[in-house]
């Protein structure tokens, strides 16, 4: 048994039966099995489980045995003190802090079919980009493909917009919030910048947002990164943090973003910071997204934010940099937070009012450039000429969905394929 097969157990949910007990006995119910982290980390992240009639929200960490939570050293890592739950094959010692912070452990090993192994083993050894590439053929995309492929992905993104706004009472500002932060921590620290937004009331980002040094305060104290000020600066947010949390009663989790395997300028230090400005320059940010008209619209009220004058010698607190240069928003950046976040959410707010936003939101979509990335520069090696974001997202949506996951049957290209084969 290896650590990677452990978690892909866990995430697509292979067991032989789900009547699962703790070591202690404790049935463990597991509402929300967590988002699977490739970064550091733990492995499973906003999980959400059932023990003892309580319900726990927060991390899962993963281990072929439970002893390797010590020989790991996780207990003197931050990043992993928001943990509900120890998955783990087999249970070969007691964690004596788990016992202490009646946190529980779960172990799989008789919850796993044996022949799994190697059927997985297989699977790994599958090398094509898609399981029809040695027959692929352009002419074989259907009429209408992209825009299908596109308003399915709407649609899902829709469905996760409406269940966050039925959590936060229908207010669309904050749940816009939410999903912006996303977008600004990108892949590694999406998941972290969302947990964060999520743990601010946004009654307290409207009260404070006329001041940007606020703004950061919030934000950097949050992120755990102010508890030892090395500098003038560092100070000042760490008074403007401690007046904050006495003066809205803020709570005093600390949630951890990742550095790791990120350029400079995608620290999440500096993306906060733009964070910051663009709640500081646009105080009315959700009514300019919703009423505009075109990209052109969109792009202007992202193109001068900026982190604050300190990140234009540092990357980190404290730590000067070499190059001097203001930390502006990219096109590239932009044109990502407008793809994966602002448009949807322009389609939820409008889809039950307006009959015409799919054609709509699909002009905006048709605007913006082709996104640049792996799986857009395979799919170009197929033979495909990709025009636009249509386009790309289309190709991204059907990716994940048919051809990472073999559902060929499915699929409009596979389907011809098999028809006309």
């Amino acid at each position: 048994m290896k650590e990677k097969l452990l978690q892909y157990l866990w995430n697509f949910k292979v067991f032989t039966h789900f009547n699962f007990t703790d070591t202690d006995g404790n049935p463990v119910e597991i509402l929300e099995s967590g988002k699977w982290n490739t970064d550091s980390g733990p492995d499973f992240l906003m999980a959400k489980v059932k023990i003892k009639n309580i319900i726990l929200a927060g991390n899962i960490e993963l281990h072929v045995k439970s002893s390797d939570w010590i020989f790991h050293q996780h207990s003197k890592d931050p990043a992993y003190q928001n943990i509900i739950l120890h998955v783990v094959f087999q249970n070969d010692i007691d964690i004596k802090e788990f016992k202490e912070q009646n946190i529980p452990t779960l172990e799989l090993k008789d919850h796993i079919n044996k022949n799994i192994f190697e059927k997985y083993e297989n699977l790994l050894k599958e090398s094509q980009f898609i399981p029809c590439e040695k027959i692929f053929n352009t002419k074989k995309i259907p009429i209408n493909f992209h825009e299908e492929n596109l308003l399915k992905k709407l649609e899902e993104k829709s469905l996760e917009i409406e269940a966050d706004l039925q959590r936060n009472k229908n207010n669309y500002e904050a749940v816009l919030f939410h999903h912006l932060a996303y977008s600004f921590g990108l892949k590694v620290n999406a998941f972290i910048f969302k947990q964060i937004a999520e743990s601010i009331n946004f009654n307290t980002i409207i009260k404070i947002q006329q001041n940007r040094t606020q703004l950061e305060a919030l934000f950097f104290g949050i992120s755990g990164w102010l508890d030892n000020p090395q500098d003038e600066q560092i100070k000042l947010w760490k008074r403007e943090f401690d007046f904050i949390t006495a003066k809205y009663n803020l709570s005093d989790i600390k949630i951890y973003p990742k550095f790791l395997r990120l350029r400079p300028p995608n620290f999440p230090t500096i993306r906060f910071s733009q964070f910051a400005d663009l709640y500081f320059q646009h105080q009315n940010l959700f009514s300019k997204i919703i009423s505009a008209q075109n990209t052109s619209e969109l792009f202007e009220i992202f193109k001068d934010i900026k982190a604050s004058e300190y990140w234009d010698h540092h990357f980190n607190f404290g730590k000067i940099s070499p190059v001097n240069q203001t930390k502006v928003l990219t096109k590239d950046f932009i044109e990502l937070i407008i793809l994966n976040t602002i448009l949807p959410v322009k389609f939820t707010y409008h889809k039950h009012q307006n009959e015409n936003i799919s054609d709509e939101i699909l002009a905006f979509y048709n605007e913006v450039r082709a996104e640049k990335n792996s799986v857009i520069e395979q799919w170009k090696n197929l033979g495909l000429k990709i025009k636009n974001s249509t386009e790309s997202q289309s190709l991204i949506y059907h990716f994940k969905n048919y051809c990472e996951t073999k559902n060929c049957l499915n699929c409009g290209i596979g389907f011809k394929i098999l028809k006309e084969s």
